[in-house]
């Protein structure tokens, strides 16, 4: 085990320039989950760490070590793929024992490091089956086996559970979760799913085109997106976007949506917030059904879950997503009337920055 620190990272291929100065402090025993959209430099960041791809400027750091010109083999990382890489040749137990066979391990200990994994991971009754016979979830178990015996400083995950059906990748990440945490290895995982981001993550570092646009705990990123990018990538379904302008009146400050409803701002943003173009940021959650709130829209599609039910409307062509715990008569093409509920939104100015964040 043991703490991953990034000093400037920079990547290039040619003249271009890919990820842009990485400045990021990884604790021993902490699960760090990178987001962002595809092409953003979450892969290549995660590759850079484990030695698959050369670093253009800056320092790895592991475990306090220096490790850019280390081998991947001896930087004690050990990488979990999204396409298992298993030898399909070969047979749990051979798959597992092959790392620590070419390290030259003794006879002895590759048996009690195997047993001991596959223990974990409930591997045991498979141990002489081959890749073939066993199911997406088992092969996936059988590859993080394979890390595991490594006894490795930093797990880094490469969305591993990509190629899983929804139920499996439910259990899987729940057992990923708990293995991590039994044997508190740093870990960084990458992956596009934002349940598995939510749930899993001690802290999020969401990236987009190859720069860190916010690290934070899970709830901190839902609740105060640094920025207008933050919010609307970090919750599934997306954060609304109301666009529209920011008035400022010796009565106090106001929004004004492009389609006229107006919203009051706190009073506590009101010396911060600036007048002229910004937008509203509300979750679908915080869009309540009620009468006399001025915003009007058209029911597109009704998606019940269950537990839930999920509202895509039109509002003057601005589509907007409402999640709703109960079960409304509203039918299909119905206009409603929709009110935020009291407290509930976040401001941003027209570079896209939280306001909050301007008060400090």
């Amino acid at each position: 085990m043991a703490s991953l620190n990034l000093h400037g990272i920079e990547k290039s291929y040619g003249s271009l320039k890919v990820v842009h100065g990485i400045d990021l402090a990884i604790a021993d025993g902490e699960f760090i989950v990178l987001v962002g959209p595809s092409g953003c430099g979450k892969s290549t960041l995660l590759r850079m760490s484990a030695g698959l791809e050369a670093i253009t400027e800056g320092e790895i750091e592991i475990g306090g070590a220096v490790g850019n010109w280390e081998a991947p083999k001896d930087r004690g990382i050990a990488m979990v793929l999204q396409n298992y890489a298993l030898y399909p040749h070969m047979t749990v137990e051979d798959n597992m024992a092959f790392a620590l066979q070419l390290a030259h391990r003794s006879s002895s200990d590759i048996r009690q490091r195997v047993d001991r994994a596959a223990a974990m991971l409930g591997l045991e009754p498979y141990l002489k089956r081959y890749p073939r016979e066993l199911s997406g979830g088992q092969r996936q178990r059988v590859a993080m086996g394979r890390a595991l015996v490594r006894d490795p400083k930093v797990f880094l995950f490469d969305e591993p559970l990509s190629n899983l059906d929804a139920k499996l990748r439910v259990q899987m990440r729940t057992e990923i979760r708990e293995l991590q945490q039994r044997l508190k290895t740093t870990t960084v995982y990458v992956t596009h799913d934002q349940v598995e981001a939510m749930t899993m993550a001690d802290r999020i570092v969401v990236m987009n085109a190859g720069r860190i646009e916010q690290v934070g705990t899970p709830l901190e990123l839902y609740d105060r997106p640094a920025n207008r990018f933050v919010g609307g990538f970090i919750g599934s379904p997306a954060m609304n976007i109301l666009e529209g302008t920011f008035e400022v009146t010796p009565q106090g400050t106001s929004f004004r949506t492009a389609q006229g409803t107006v919203f009051a701002v706190p009073s506590s943003l009101a010396s911060v917030v600036p007048s002229g173009a910004g937008a509203f940021g509300i979750r679908p959650e915080d869009l309540l059904l009620a009468h006399g709130s001025g915003l009007w829209a058209k029911v597109t599609v009704i998606e019940p879950t269950g537990a839930e039910t999920m509202l895509r409307c039109s509002s003057n062509g601005e589509p907007l997503t409402v999640v709703l715990r109960e079960r409304p008569d509203v039918q299909l093409g119905a206009d409603v009337e929709l009110m935020v509920r009291p407290g509930a939104g976040v401001w941003f100015d027209a570079a896209g920055r939280n306001c909050a964040g301007l008060k400090n």
